[in-house]
């Protein structure tokens, strides 16, 4: 008998893993085209779209105004209907826009396309993701949402030093003499790519992705508000949306370190993206360790040192202490400020567990804690376009990043006092 267990055992761990990975890949594949490819290019992606940071910024933001209403309705969604038809429908809707944006519209239909991607990658898509983690991860939350992170970041990594590598093939070899034209058809090659990818792990969430056993009664409405009547009363998912906000203000600034390469340390376009590449190679060792690590001590003490990092990181920028010429030393700084930002990525829901919250409530808490921690959508972009255009140079990036310090802190003694609630919980409980 057992020689007939040991292979069920080892296909249902093949199949959990299997269905991990299909999560990975959806979960950055869906975000490709709003953030992603707007990250690394940023530079390219303004001039070739003819705007200024201060207008990009305000597409981020209706993005986010459309997506904070999402969160809140997407989570009692994802806790009545099946994840794996939510993630697919999510993921070919948001592939099918990105054809448009291939043709470089308008500002006004670019400003409309990050409001349906607020729609589809939110709406349909996140609690349902973050939920099918949870139930994957069962024990091992750390380890799951880590590896959520952390494979998310090694699969962006190797896409965007590929799609850095495409680029790059398609411009002339001395690339400051690429006219606009040769930019556009180059960057629309690569919107093409990352659509593409939006369907390839569409098939692949069908295929591996399993049934839920974790819904609402069907007797119950297809929405229902009561999952989040009952998480709206527990103090830690008020705690952990603070420090989920916080972090997420600190993961904006990713969206910085090339256009900084560019604005404060003259570098090139492809040098400057190589530079933002090296802020995706740092995800997948920060989130996985971090996870690790969480599940060996504790997440909140992981969420307070990697704040602190954050902190040093944002202060050397901020101070201005970085100049042309100090290359390693800006290399530095954003490998280990990145570092840390993937880290709090990689456990900022592996606590959800530690809160106490019920797996069958999880899509209305993951609705709630979204819904006040990515807030940040909607008022980092017009800011942080504000601070860049309005100080031209290096000095609106080093507001920028004062800003970064600043939720930093915050996040910091959110975590701190986090970790005091935790163990007064505790205490209770015995």
């Amino acid at each position: 008998m057992r020689s007939k267990r040991i292979p069920r055992i080892h296909q249902l761990n093949i199949s959990r893993y299997l269905a991990l990975l299909a999560l990975v890949i959806a979960g950055e594949a869906i975000f490709l085209l709003p953030f992603v490819l707007s990250r690394i290019f940023r530079p390219v992606f303004l001039d070739v779209f003819g705007i200024s940071n201060l207008q990009l910024g305000t597409a981020f933001s209706l993005y986010g105004m459309v997506a904070m209403v999402s969160y809140f309705a997407g989570g009692p969604l994802a806790d009545r209907f099946q994840a794996r038809g939510l993630l697919v429908s999510a993921l070919l809707l948001t592939s099918l826009a990105g054809l448009l944006l291939a043709g470089i519209p308008s500002l006004p239909v670019l400003t409309m396309l990050y409001a349906l991607w607020g729609l589809s990658t939110i709406f349909l898509f996140w609690a349902a993701l973050i939920k099918t983690t949870r139930e994957l991860g069962t024990d091992s939350q750390g380890q799951a949402f880590g590896l959520l992170d952390g494979g998310r970041g090694l699969f962006a990594a190797l896409l965007s030093s590929f799609s850095v590598l495409i680029f790059a093939s398609l411009l002339p070899e001395q690339v400051e003499t690429a006219d606009l034209q040769e930019r556009a058809a180059a960057l629309s090659t690569i919107i093409l790519i990352f659509s593409g990818m939006g369907v390839f792990s569409a098939i692949l969430v069908w295929l591996f992705i399993p049934v839920s056993t974790e819904l609402a009664q069907p007797t119950a409405p297809a929405v229902s508000l009561s999952g989040v009547k009952r998480v709206i009363t527990m103090p830690a998912v008020w705690m952990q949306a603070l420090i989920i906000l916080c972090a997420y203000v600190a993961y904006k600034s990713t969206d910085d370190f090339s256009l900084y390469a560019r604005d404060a340390f003259g570098y090139n376009d492809v040098e400057a993206v190589r530079l933002g590449t090296l802020s995706f190679w740092m995800r997948p060792i920060a989130a996985v360790c971090a996870g690790l690590l969480a599940d060996k001590f504790n997440g909140r003490l992981i969420l307070q040192c990697s704040f602190a990092l954050v902190m040093l990181g944002s202060a050397m920028i901020a101070s201005g202490f970085l100049q042309p010429g100090m290359g390693w030393m800006l290399l530095i700084t954003i490998a280990g400020t990145s570092a840390a930002i993937y880290a709090l990525r990689g456990v900022y829901f592996a606590v959800m567990a530690e809160a106490k919250i019920p797996l069958s409530v999880t899509g209305s808490a993951v609705g709630l804690v979204s819904f006040i921690g990515f807030t940040p959508d909607i008022f980092m972009g017009p800011l942080m376009g504000y601070l860049i255009d309005s100080s031209p140079g290096a000095l609106g990036h080093q507001h920028v990043f004062m800003v970064i310090f600043s939720f930093s802190l915050i996040g910091f003694t959110s975590a701190c006092f986090f970790q005091r609630n935790s163990e007064t919980h505790k205490k209770i409980l015995r």
